[in-house]
């Protein structure tokens, strides 16, 4: 049996409605920050139950706008956590500030008991990540942001629906970033990302920087950006924002049926505690394995495409370099790195699929094994 990781060709296997829905836009010629744009953006922020949302080029422009927005620039610092994909520091270093790093904890975000220690008299900003679609600690980094006078913008990038106590990401920072890749709960056909704010004040500049800085076609209030979300993935969207609660509570019972599975496996597999307060959304299944090399390397040889988010810690990446990061700085994103390995969680999965990840792994660690 074959187990994709990617579920696209299964989930536009009846392309037919959306070429209607792209035909009906080809006949408009409405292909810039036209109708579908504004009646998605709407409609995101109805999801969220935020007031303001903006469509941009990218999740990683969401994030990078949202910073400078927020009035990070040139000389600040950014507190973030190495374990992470490349855009949240890609982002950061777009607006000129300096990526500073906090080891991560064992739900694999940023450690909210470390980043006090990070602040310096530079530190503008912390950007915590919803890894894997599970939140970051929102209460906590909140109190201590408004403590030493910070500004906050999450990167939610993998965690629209994801909730601390039911308040949704992003509600929390002045802004929050999401990505609309094509493997992400909420996906497009190509990139595309989305920006939510509280804040008229921010929208209102998150306008503007989107668009070139133009408050009209002939007038410049600033020097901003080419980030406009596409009219093409707004009509994509707007198909596939009506499944997301379906597709969110797929996975998430498919999540579920994995922990269960594995619970026996402790000496093998370490699944991160799951808080009874937060809704994780999980765009990616991760988790602890031992001999994590060796079960990756199985899982593929039986047809079923694993993978690893992220093998490569961002500090020991040649691009940060420069910033003086070595091997042992943050023990627990290297241990990590060494041993998560994510498993097909998508909602396209069928139950025989299911229970052939799942007696695949336990087969490795315990021999013949039916799985149950």
């Amino acid at each position: 049996m074959k187990v994709e990781y990617s579920y696209l060709e299964r989930q536009f296997a009846d392309i037919e409605p959306y070429l209607d829905d792209v035909r009906r836009l080809v006949q408009s010629g409405d292909f810039t920050l036209g109708a579908a744009v504004a009646e998605f953006e709407g409609r995101f922020s109805d999801l969220c139950g935020i007031p303001y949302a903006i469509g941009v080029g990218s999740g990683t422009d969401a994030l990078a706008l949202s910073l400078k927005a927020a009035g990070v620039g040139h000389g600040d610092e950014v507190i973030t956590t190495p374990n992470t994909f490349i855009a949240t520091v890609g982002a950061i270093v777009m607006t000129g500030a300096r990526p500073v790093f906090v080891d991560n904890n064992e739900q694999y975000t940023i450690d909210v008991n470390l980043i006090e220690a990070a602040i310096t008299p530079k530190t503008k900003a912390i950007l915590p990540v919803h890894l894997s679609g599970h939140p970051a600690d929102m209460p906590a980094i909140m109190e201590i942001a408004q403590r030493h006078g910070l500004v906050v913008v999450e990167d939610a990038a993998q965690a629209i629906l994801a909730s601390i106590d039911s308040q949704h990401v992003g509600s929390w920072g002045v802004a929050a970033g999401f990505s609309l890749h094509p493997l992400k709960n909420l996906n497009v056909w190509g990139d595309g990302g989305i920006i939510v704010t509280k804040s008229e004040e921010m929208y209102e500049k998150l306008h503007l920087l989107r668009n070139h800085g133009l408050t009209n076609r002939d007038e410049i209030s600033i020097f901003g950006h080419n980030s406009r979300l596409d009219s093409l993935q707004a009509v994509i969207a707007n198909r596939l924002i009506s499944q997301v609660h379906t597709i969110t509570d797929t996975r998430i019972a498919n999540a579920g049926r994995f922990d269960q599975a594995f619970a026996d496996l402790g000496e093998s597999i370490w699944v991160p505690q799951r808080r009874p307060n937060v809704k994780q959304v999980y765009h990616t299944y991760v988790i602890r394995a031992a001999e994590r090399d060796r079960l990756h390397a199985h899982l593929l040889e039986n047809g079923i495409k694993a993978k690893v988010h992220y093998p490569i810690p961002l500090h020991l990446q040649e691009a940060s370099a420069y910033l003086g990061y070595k091997k042992g700085d943050f023990p627990v994103c290297e241990e990590h790195c060494g041993s998560i390995i994510s498993l097909p969680v998508h909602e396209h999965l069928t139950d025989e699929e299911m229970e052939y990840m799942i007696s695949q792994v336990r087969k490795f660690y315990l021999g013949n094994d039916n799985g149950a």
